[in-house]
């Protein structure tokens, strides 16, 4: 028997068939649900179909597939996206139909989407959730905000997507409080991968040891104070491409973490977070004025010597 399966199993719209979104309805069908998916790439969608779902090729007519009281789950990029799919929503659904948002939206903009739909009647609910391409083996953490009753009625959709039954998820408060969460959540990851980068970048720039830094990440992995599934990600990392060779010094940032640190105007100091995020920032500078500039000034007041760069050809 499969292991996600629910005694209870309900039908439900997921739009957003990317890498997360499609493993979640995947694992929401492999649990016993019947999922109606929606992505504007016809691909996605047959992929999905192939795995036992039906699809939908438009909004309204996604709407159409399910019964009343609906229940639709949103998996794409936060901002306009999900803004033009929470307001083209708005007009579909009706009164006691709720609307999932599991991206990584601004707190902010979930409590004025919010209010918008308790205006129409319809119930929204905001699911941080993190488990990233693992999810679909794994499980998935999710920091739920919403109406106490409504969430109560989603539970056999949280239990199936969780990595337990009562493990991995939990409603947090009210509605934003699900995003705001996951917003920390990701700010701590930023300083958590930031402290492994640092770290293992000493170890291998010292030569004279001549360390293998995935044999060092393989001992951490037990028994040390730092181990995590981060560190296990890392380690597996360092396996594959002991000297990242052909990876690109570029860190992208989705806005979870500059969202956390403006939230230290709540008289919390994060420099740690606050470091990480300035850090890659950093890493998309390529030709940075500001090192330029710095290596300038300790030639001017020190007599150091600047480093040329070769010829641009």
């Amino acid at each position: 028997m499969n292991k996600t399966k629910r005694s209870t199993s309900m039908k439900l719209g997921m739009i957003g068939l990317g890498r997360m979104g499609a493993n979640m309805a995947e694992r929401l069908l492999r649990g016993g649900h019947h999922v109606v998916g929606f992505d504007p790439n016809a691909a996605a969608r047959t992929a999905l179909e192939a795995k036992g779902a039906t699809s939908a090729d438009a909004l309204a007519s996604l709407v159409q597939s399910l019964e009343a009281p609906r229940v639709v789950w949103l998996m794409v990029p936060a901002g306009k996206i999900t803004d033009d799919t929470v307001d083209a929503l708005l007009a579909l659904l009706a009164p006691g139909d709720t609307v999932i948002d599991g991206g990584n939206s601004n707190y902010k903009d979930t409590l004025r989407r919010a209010k918008a739909y308790a205006g129409k009647g319809l119930a929204y609910v905001d699911c941080g959730t993190s488990g990233g391409v693992w999810g679909l083996q794994e499980g998935y953490s999710m920091m739920i905000g919403g109406d106490e009753a409504v969430v109560a009625a989603l539970r056999p959709i949280f239990e199936t997507l969780a990595p337990g039954k009562d493990a991995g998820w939990g409603r947090v408060g009210p509605v934003g409080s699900g995003h705001f969460t996951k917003m920390v959540h990701n700010g701590i990851e930023y300083g958590m991968m930031q402290a492994y980068a640092e770290g293992f970048s000493i170890l291998q720039h010292k030569t004279d040891f001549a360390l293998d830094l995935h044999q060092v990440g393989e001992i951490w992995r037990t028994g040390s104070v730092v181990r995590s599934w981060l560190l296990d990600l890392t380690t597996d990392a360092l396996g594959k491409n002991p000297t990242m060779a052909g990876i690109a010094p570029y860190v992208a940032d989705s806005g979870e973490g500059r969202w956390t640190v403006n939230e230290a105007e709540l008289g919390v100091a994060a420099p740690v977070i606050t470091l990480s995020l300035l850090e890659r920032l950093r890493s998309r500078d390529d030709d940075s004025f500001t090192d330029k500039l710095l290596a300038a000034m300790r030639n001017e007041f020190g007599g150091h010597p600047i480093k040329t760069e070769p010829p641009k050809v």
